[in-house]
């Protein structure tokens, strides 16, 4: 059974000649947080190693396992994932280090698919590099969706301030228009709607919908997709109980204090809502994979390379993205409890005999 007081939190370490293994480390170096989690890092001891002493971490102790069912509590775990000579190239792309991006991730998949970890966080990773080491996905959110039997993975976006989710994630602007249609919108909206219940608790959530057009295409005069898709959406939704309101041009919406009244937001394409989203929250926010039946979390941001080696790299994200995954991780099991039928069905309880009920009353 799982212990929900200290869960085993799989780390992939994503580009090791991107930021990913010092904010690992960083976020790792108070061990407070040990007595939270049993951390297992997907990646290369060498390359933790090396940003380690380069960031003075030298009383950071790191425990090389073979397997997770090995991983120890109080630990920092680590798994090599490559056998191959390890080469550190700070701040460059390179095809080797997609490679052990692309294992530390395929491991940890496999791990959280038969229960060795309870929940997986990702470190930043550079798709094209990735793509060049074998990886055939836009990103993690289409990874994780292709391992999970077609669910409908939503890519949402986490912090103190806002949760944004995307209807279109990783496209083309210019092909944003033809992937909006109304029964994509009601399907991501359903998605969002659940994990907003389950993963965060929130009992009836509200959800604002932006518009895809300016000015929420200003009565078809710069758009018809709010009059022919958007609204209609929006309609059937409400006629199956989801408390969804729009279409709101997303200038006016963020410019005011609208959002401070929903629980959600539905982007319509990426850099609509993570603009918004990554200025006011870049140092907190969490990148969440919803609609998987694993728990999958990562930093908001990239590999940044520019900064990569040089020790400025802050760890809040990556750290929240860890305790996001806990607290989700949580949730769901509340949820889940809470959803259970207590009246036994199969043994329900005998009934008094009428004898021994007080005269007056009546059947019910």
């Amino acid at each position: 059974m799982t212990d929900l007081n200290n869960l085993k939190v799989g780390i992939t370490i994503g580009d090791i000649n991107g930021i990913g293994p010092e904010i690992i480390l960083k976020s790792l170096s108070d061990r407070r947080i040990l007595t939270t989690i049993t951390p297992v890092i997907y990646g290369s001891d060498y390359a933790l190693s090396h940003y380690k002493k380069k960031m003075g971490m030298t009383e950071l102790d790191l425990s090389t396992v073979k397997e997770a069912g090995k991983a120890r509590k109080n630990k920092i775990n680590v798994i090599n994932v490559c056998t191959d000579d390890i080469k550190i190239e700070e701040g460059k792309e390179s095809v080797s280090s997609g490679k052990i991006a692309v294992l530390a991730l395929e491991k940890a998949a496999q791990d959280i698919s038969t229960g060795a970890i309870d929940v997986i966080v990702t470190a930043p990773i550079s798709k094209s590099v990735c793509q060049k080491a074998g990886f055939d996905f836009p990103g993690h959110t289409e990874y994780f969706s292709s391992l999970s039997n077609g669910a409908d993975a939503l890519m949402l976006l986490s912090s103190s301030i806002m949760k944004i989710a995307l209807v279109t994630t990783h496209v083309a602007l210019k092909d944003v228009s033809e992937r909006i249609n109304t029964d994509n919108i009601i399907l991501k909206t359903k998605t969002f709607e659940q994990s907003l219940k389950k993963d965060f608790g929130i009992r009836k959530p509200k959800i604002a919908v932006l518009s895809l057009n300016p000015h929420s295409g200003e009565d078809g005069k710069m758009g018809s997709e709010e009059k022919e898709v958007i609204i209609p959406a929006i309609n059937k939704l409400k006629e199956e109980g989801i408390m969804a309101f729009g279409p709101f041009p997303s200038d006016g919406f963020f410019g005011s204090d609208a959002s401070n009244n929903f629980d959600g937001i539905l982007s319509m394409y990426h850099d609509q809502g993570l603009t918004v989203f990554k200025a006011l929250s870049f140092d907190e926010g969490v990148n969440y994979t919803s609609g998987l039946p694993i728990v999958r979390t990562s930093p908001d941001h990239g590999t940044a390379y520019d900064i990569a080696g040089k020790g400025v790299a802050s760890e809040n994200s990556m750290r929240s993205a860890i305790y996001l995954a806990i607290d989700v991780f949580r949730s769901r099991a509340l949820y889940k409890e809470s959803m259970r039928n207590p009246i036994n069905v199969k043994n329900p309880p005998k009934k008094q005999k009428e004898e021994a009920k007080p005269k007056g009353l009546k059947k019910n």
